[in-house]
């Protein structure tokens, strides 16, 4: 399977979980960024911070790097006798070259292309646009919830519609490998906890190095509200069960616990045995009616620490740099996505007529 994994998602998670079921091994060619550009415009993301991600999908085995946007035959031919590949797997949504013809031609010709079902609900367009409107709030100034009245009804005042995905308990367990990795008996917890809303390279080297201070990394997902109230009424991106689900994909996240409050307690603590707390934000912001520090007791305890996430690229990474690198480029982005948003409703329109290919079940 390939791809471009720009703001690599659930979506994008789920649909390596299903290649990965489609075979023994699974092998990610990963788009560089100048095919990207070439092809769809400037990436949100480089290479190195796409890259960190998919490496991070516990359902990755092998990544191939500057790889085509098309599977031209040529390229086809390396990946059947270099890479050892025996078929190309690709989601049921269509991926046109900018000439209009299909990317995966070339294996469909061949008969060496499976098709997997795409993950409905998400979309790295669904997902930019829902940052377009976060960064037009906040320039609007409606930093405080208590100013976007309405946040809990389905939109906000950009008139932009919120996300409303619900996920499964048989997603959840799909994604945490069958119901999480249960705690060994003396191994040393180490309690990692934030926002962790579009899951992006800064995460993944934060869980990493979380690992390096114990055995068992338990992964703490704030719940909506505790990331509105710290982070103002546009946020976060992405909702509790998104971001959850983005968290369960990394193979560094031994367990996944889903809307823990943001202020850490004594009774998580001692029900988890946790030897160590890291914070995605270790000083947090706080606006009005919110904890001045919702590490009190770790730091009380002695048991708070602050990790170095590397010098890799990537490494300090944040979701606040991603929503500012979009707004930057508010005009090409807003562009981009009315013509990807025609397409994906294109899609959708055609799937309800039953006019898409029958996508492969397995592992669904």
């Amino acid at each position: 399977m390939d791809g471009c994994f720009d703001l690599a998602h659930f979506g994008h998670a789920n649909a390596l979980r299903l290649a990965k079921a489609c075979g023994d091994e699974l092998v990610v060619g990963l788009v560089p960024d100048d095919e990207i550009r070439r092809c769809k415009g400037p990436p949100v993301l480089n290479e190195d911070e796409r890259r960190a991600v998919v490496e991070s999908f516990r359902w990755v085995d092998e990544i191939i790097f500057d790889v085509p946007y098309d599977i031209n035959p040529e390229f086809m031919q390396t990946l059947w006798r270099k890479h050892r590949i025996d078929y190309i797997v690709h989601g049921d949504d269509p991926c046109l070259l900018p000439d209009g013809t299909d990317a995966y031609a070339a294996p469909k010709k061949e008969g060496r292309f499976m098709t997997i079902k795409r993950t409905e609900g998400v979309s790295t367009t669904d997902i930019v646009g829902r940052m377009l409107a976060a960064s037009q709030q906040t320039r609007r100034g409606f930093l405080s919830p208590r100013k976007s009245g309405g946040s809990d009804k389905g939109g906000n005042e950009s008139g932009e519609k919120l996300s409303h995905f619900c996920t499964t308990s048989r997603r959840v367990a799909q994604f945490s490998g069958g119901g999480g990795k249960p705690i060994p008996p003396g191994a040393r917890v180490v309690y990692v906890h934030g926002a962790f809303d579009m899951f992006h390279a800064g995460h993944v080297h934060l869980l990493e190095a979380a690992k390096e201070l114990g055995d068992y990394v338990l992964v703490g997902v704030h719940e909506d509200e505790a990331v509105r109230s710290r982070r103002g009424a546009s946020h976060p991106i992405l909702n509790q069960q998104e971001r959850s689900l983005g968290a369960m994909a990394c193979r560094h996240a031994d367990e996944v616990i889903m809307g823990v409050p943001d202020e850490v307690t004594r009774d998580l603590i001692a029900t988890f045995n946790v030897a160590a707390v890291v914070a995605e934000e270790p000083c947090a912001p706080a606006l009005a009616d919110t904890p001045a520090d919702p590490n009190r007791v770790p730091r009380e305890m002695g048991i708070f620490r602050e990790v170095a996430k590397g010098t890799a690229r990537g490494a300090d990474l944040t979701t606040a740099t991603i929503i500012q690198r979009v707004a930057d480029d508010r005009a090409a982005y807003e562009e981009r996505n009315a013509r990807k948003g025609k397409a994906e409703e294109n899609y959708y329109s055609l799937k309800r007529k039953g006019e898409v290919d029958k996508a492969e079940e397995r592992g669904a």
